[in-house]
């Protein structure tokens, strides 16, 4: 393994693990709070870094992308983008209900981000 796929992957991974501890930890608390916006902006930033490496070596390698896991992936970062503006706008601007619904959007874009995830995971066993 390269060490610039190594990098991709861990990016990846990071997104899985940061997003997925501020997705739960909000839900499990029933509340959106400041760390849960961080582990947001950090799934977000290591998705963002991770897929742009990935691109690039597919981009170098001259093979014909998955385009589902392209539209996918590319939505699941504008909804993970959109997600962390609204998180920071609720936080800051929003009442306690609204904070305390936040958890349902958060969840949704989680499973969202799931997809391109896996079909990623599944394209790399396959080659």
């Amino acid at each position: 393994m390269s060490g610039i796929l190594s990098v991709a992957i861990v990016n990846i991974t990071l997104a899985l693990v940061f997003y997925t501890i501020g997705t739960w930890g909000e839900r499990i608390q029933h509340v959106l709070k400041v760390w849960h916006i961080v582990f947001f902006v950090l799934g977000l930033c290591a998705d963002t870094v991770g897929t742009t490496v990935m691109s690039n070596i597919a981009s170098q390698m001259d093979e014909s992308a998955n385009v589902f896991h392209a539209i996918t992936g590319l939505l699941a970062i504008i909804l993970m983008a959109i997600h962390a503006v609204w998180a920071i706008w609720t936080y800051w601007k929003g009442s306690e209900k609204a904070k305390q619904n936040f958890s349902r959007f958060s969840v949704f874009v989680w499973a969202f981000w799931l997809i391109p995830y896996f079909v990623g995971v599944f394209m790399g066993m396959s080659h």
